[in-house]
């Protein structure tokens, strides 16, 4: 799965209410209807049998409970509640113990974290279809529709900058970006034949920033006409904060590092 398909680049009409998820090998569209539930989790042990959860995550992964949470349409929204062994990971470094209340869900697009075995995370992806067609990012929903053509990236521009912002892409909390040298070092690895450098890290970024700036009336990080500085500093800070908002660069993007945030 990857940014251009996920759910955060929108999703086909349905009713207001209407639940997406996915993760990385499953998807499942629900109607809201009262005291329904959806179950997330690795799932039986058997791969043949059926019926414990209806969306798998981290199948092959033992750090993944069988039954890992639930989604349960309740008083005309969603919540989501932790029933298994770990704790969940929701944006800005919250988390969801098990056992812990059940959590509203808000309209529009939730990333939810599952850790796993080891450092292993896998993401599912949440959409509350909204009771009405909401505007781009810079209005208070904040909205996830299909971003304007303006916020569009190239493959080496959106490599770059999920390889610049991968914290910000995981939601950890006080996420800055990735230094250029140590980019240059990480994109060089992904791609051995070609040559990076801190130099042009910056160039690739600057780019982007100045695309924005003449053609995104968005008033942040496209209007910052401070030149990047190779350390990461603050203009680099709110560009990524503002592509993650626009979800120009979504979770699923993190895939682009090693060929899939699944495992």
């Amino acid at each position: 799965m990857t940014g251009r398909d996920s759910l955060a680049r929108g999703v086909a009409p349905a009713q207001p209410g209407t639940l997406h998820a996915r993760s990385a090998t499953d998807g499942i569209e629900v109607a809201p209807l009262p005291g329904l539930t959806v179950r997330f989790g690795r799932g039986p042990g058997d791969e043949g049998a059926g019926g414990d959860v209806e969306l798998h995550v981290g199948r092959r992964d033992q750090g993944v409970s069988r039954r890992h949470g639930e989604l349960t349409c309740l008083d005309g929204g969603w919540t989501l509640r932790n029933t298994g062994q770990q704790a969940l990971r929701l944006p800005h470094g919250r988390l969801l113990p098990p056992g812990s209340d059940r959590l509203r869900l808000p309209p529009g697009y939730t990333p939810v974290f599952v850790k796993g075995s080891g450092f292993r995370e896998h993401l599912v992806e949440l959409y509350v279809v909204r009771p009405e067609p909401v505007s781009r990012p810079g209005g208070a929903e904040g909205g996830t529709a299909a971003a304007p053509p303006a916020w569009a990236l190239s493959d080496d521009e959106r490599l770059v900058l999920v390889v610049l912002g991968q914290r910000y892409l995981r939601h950890e909390p006080d996420p800055r970006p990735l230094p250029y040298r140590q980019a240059a070092e990480v994109l060089a690895f992904l791609r051995p034949g070609e040559r990076w450098s801190a130099a042009e890290v910056a160039r690739r970024v600057e780019a982007v920033r100045r695309r924005l700036a003449r053609d995104v009336a968005y008033p942040s990080a496209a209007r910052d006409a401070a030149a990047p500085d190779p350390r990461g500093c603050g203009p680099d800070h709110r560009l990524l904060t503002d592509l993650v908002a626009a979800t120009a660069l979504v979770p699923p993007d993190l895939g682009l590092l090693d060929g899939s945030i699944e495992g």
